[in-house]
């Protein structure tokens, strides 16, 4: 249950800061009706689950299989983490765009595809801080760490879908600056948590 929590944890702090995938399921959801939104949120959420399952089974069981470059991505790791969340406190600002109200599922696809897929930024991220996470727990608890994972994004980005269709009048820029700022202070915290783990595997 620990590792469960640990996952449902991470998953939320990961995917919560505005970034592409967030600031496309926002842009929908405030263009959109609530229920159109919600299936653009699920397609979302189908690329994003598949993304990290991706990284952290694939990339993470060969970093397993290599002692020098399970330490290296945990060093790695760490301080990208640590960058992340540093960045995140120091924002002053957040954009919120909007989408396009010519609406289709094809285009929605492509462009939850896009953002999770073909955004270097989330590859490299993903691939990095998930395999990362992967060599510092134990091979029998691993599932249950990305169970929980999973559902932070199912969680999120329908929280986040239902949220903003019916607040959307009256959100405000500085709400999700806040929101940022909290994650970038957990985040750091899991960099701790990495460095801590190289430090002993060394």
């Amino acid at each position: 249950m620990q590792v469960f929590l640990q996952g449902l944890l991470f998953g939320f702090v990961y995917i919560a800061p505005i970034g592409m995938q967030n600031l496309f399921v926002v842009s929908t959801a405030i263009e959109q009706p609530l229920k159109r939104a919600i299936r653009v949120a699920l397609i979302v959420i189908l690329f994003d689950t598949s993304l990290s399952l991706a990284c952290f089974y694939g990339v993470g069981k060969i970093l397993q299989s290599t002692p020098w470059l399970e330490l290296t991505v945990l060093l790695v790791g760490s301080l990208l983490v640590f960058y992340i969340g540093w960045s995140l406190l120091k924002q002053k600002e957040a954009a919120m765009d909007t989408m396009d109200t010519n609406f289709s599922y094809k285009t929605a696809i492509i462009t939850a595809f896009s953002v999770a897929w073909l955004n270097p930024q989330a590859l490299i991220d993903g691939s990095v801080l998930l395999a990362a996470f992967r060599v510092s727990l134990p091979t029998n608890l691993t599932h249950f760490f990305m169970m929980g994972v999973i559902i932070a994004s199912i969680i999120w980005f329908i929280g986040l879908t239902g949220v903003i269709s019916k607040f959307k009048h009256l959100m405000q820029p500085r709400v999700l600056l806040w929101i940022n700022r909290v994650c970038g202070a957990v985040i750091i915290l899991y960099g701790v948590k990495l460095l801590a783990t190289f430090v002993t595997k060394i």
